[in-house]
């Protein structure tokens, strides 16, 4: 089992017993499974992953610790249109983990999607402040999507 540090130890034991969860060994091989991908993963991905390293880990716990984890706001869940789910940690070593996606409707290509320009920045905080006055909603998290073809798709 990879050894976290002290600091990421207590954060995640204190998050999960403040939601009422306990940190078993197959939450934290998945979490740590998340937390070295480079990827997007899926349910299936993450169980051959977590399979390896912990062998008492069956697909039903793989889903139901994604589940616990997408409600306690430690993940995110993705559907790019090519019917699977799939997930990432919504924070990373540095705090909020927060970009976009440009997904490839060729090729399934997913591009993370962070290097923002302050335009950019400055509509979406005015579109979320626009929209929280309009119907009266307190936003506090976004999730954007652009699909299209990626440059290889698109010489083509």
């Amino acid at each position: 089992m990879p050894v976290r540090n002290k600091c990421c130890e207590q954060w995640l034991h204190g998050k999960f017993k403040g939601c009422g969860y306990k940190v078993t060994t197959g939450r934290q091989a998945i979490l740590d499974i998340l937390h070295k991908a480079n990827k997007h993963l899926s349910a299936e991905d993450i169980y051959l992953k977590v399979h390896n390293i912990y062998p008492a880990a069956g697909l039903t716990t793989v889903y139901r610790t994604l589940e616990i984890l997408e409600k306690m706001g430690m993940i995110y869940k993705f559907d790019f249109g090519d019917g699977r789910a799939r997930y990432e940690l919504s924070e990373g070593e540095k705090g909020e983990n927060h970009h976009h996606h440009l997904v490839c409707t060729n090729c399934n290509q997913v591009v993370d999607y962070t290097d923002f320009i302050d335009k950019e920045v400055k509509l979406l905080k005015e579109t979320e402040r626009e929209l929280s006055k309009k119907y009266n909603f307190s936003i506090n998290n976004h999730l954007i999507q652009f699909y299209g073809l990626c440059e290889k798709c698109k010489s083509k």
